[in-house]
């Protein structure tokens, strides 16, 4: 069994090295995500060719909050939608885990939720919103991840 699982993650590898040549070396410079997390992000999302912008990704993946009410009457809390991607989104989560120790700006979102008293897991789910917003920022621009880039963006706004 396990040699049936390195054989299907070898073939992913090389599907997304033939698919997405470009993207190859953009896809692990985010802190948090490794390389089978990246290639089915790629795969999912197709190259996140198909999208307009990273929000639409994000309904996709089924990461939005979703609420269940009829007229004026609403059926408890606003969940995430879960509609579709629910591998892409159990690998999300497990990556919102190390994000949320190596990517400071996951590490940021996660420390001020949950000081506001939001619940862990509630907090890991916009991690893992944070982690989609920024692969989609690093697909389409081209430039690789870099930690202290709003610092940098801030610094050249600053008259």
């Amino acid at each position: 069994m396990e040699d049936q699982v390195q054989q299907l993650e070898t073939k992913l590898l090389t599907t997304v090295k033939a698919r997405y040549p470009p993207e190859r070396h953009l896809r692990c410079s985010i802190p948090g995500i490794g390389r089978k997390t990246a290639a089915y992000r790629l795969l999912f999302a197709g190259g996140f060719t198909s999208f307009e912008n990273y929000r639409q990704l994000i309904a996709k993946v089924g990461l939005c909050p979703r609420e269940f009410s009829s007229g004026t009457r609403v059926r408890g809390k606003a969940r995430i939608a879960k509609m579709d991607g629910a591998l892409i989104r159990s690998k999300l989560f497990r990556c919102s885990w190390s994000a949320r120790k190596a990517n400071g700006a996951c590490r940021a979102l996660y420390d001020r939720l949950v000081a506001k008293g939001k619940n862990g897991k509630l907090a890991l789910v916009a991690v893992c919103n944070k982690l989609l917003e920024q692969a989609y920022a690093i697909v389409i621009s081209g430039v690789p991840y870099q930690a202290d880039f709003t610092k940098k963006v801030a610094s050249s706004l600053a008259f």
